[in-house]
């Protein structure tokens, strides 16, 4: 069964973001920002790929989208970042209503829409388990009789931790959250247009029958500066703490991330 990703990289989108921007031309000056684009880039190469990297399970399409207006040493630097990923696709779009063009893109990528498919997102400054499109696989096979009864069922696995990243390293806070992106997953029946992108993802869970699993912490979100959903002002602050030596082999073990890569990283000039 095909298993599709869809991941946004400072897309320009119209509509799709809590923070708020008065026209196209402010979002973009906000997203390109060099500062702003820096803390991304970092994110990406030490946080959201590396995970991807050592997927169990390796047969899976990533659509990474960015604007048509990315400068190109951008565009070049993110080339670079994935050129070692067969299963990147990287996708330039002029700025349209975001839901729309992901949907379009998400249903272009099935290469055959008669059959089934699993999606799931992927922010860029997020991480998910090496065994997530493993787990996402056996849990659907497991509930054949559920697939068989409906067109969309989403799978959550609803433990993990938020973590902020810099140059002293990693602090984290294990936490148990309901349909966050990360880690959140979709099967779509054959012949079916629905896409992940059609609901958003706390308000899956009406529209079709979900699967959750706590059992093992099973994604890492990132809290930074320029997230949309955890670093600005209207976000309730998650309190962490440097993780422990214990939490360390944790965080490479289970999510690909090296602590050790994260300080030298985000302490680069």
């Amino acid at each position: 069964m095909q298993v599709i990703g869809l991941c946004r990289f400072s897309y320009p989108a119209l509509g799709g973001f809590q923070i708020t921007h008065d026209s196209v031309e402010d979002r973009i000056a906000y997203l390109y920002a060099e500062e702003r684009l820096e803390e991304r880039f970092r994110l990406l190469e030490t946080v959201a790929l590396p995970c991807l990297r050592e997927q169990t399970h390796q047969d899976f399409d990533l659509l990474i989208v960015i604007g048509t207006s990315l400068p190109k040493h951008h565009r070049d630097r993110l080339y670079d970042l994935t050129a070692d990923m067969p299963q990147v696709q990287i996708i330039a779009e002029p700025p349209r209503k975001q839901r729309e063009v992901m949907k379009e893109l998400l249903n272009k990528a099935r290469r055959d829409p008669s059959q089934p498919c699993l999606q799931f997102r992927h922010d860029d400054d997020d991480a998910f388990s090496v065994d997530f499109i493993e787990r996402l696989r056996q849990t659907l096979s497991e509930c054949s009789g559920l697939v068989q009864q409906h067109k969309a069922i989403a799978v959550d696995f609803n433990k993990g931790f938020v973590a902020e990243f810099g140059a002293k390293g990693i602090a984290a806070s294990e936490v148990h959250r309901p349909y966050y992106v990360a880690a959140l997953g979709m099967y779509v029946q054959g012949n079916c247009p629905l896409t992940i992108m059609n609901f958003h993802h706390e308000k899956i869970l009406r529209f079709m029958p979900t699967i959750t699993l706590s059992d093992q912490p099973m994604f890492v979100r990132s809290h930074n500066g320029y997230n949309d959903s955890g670093g600005h002002k209207a976000s309730k602050p998650v309190p962490v703490e440097p993780l422990t030596p214990a939490q360390i082999g944790e965080f490479e073990a289970r999510f690909a991330i090296r602590e050790a890569q994260i300080k030298q990283v985000f302490a680069a000039s």
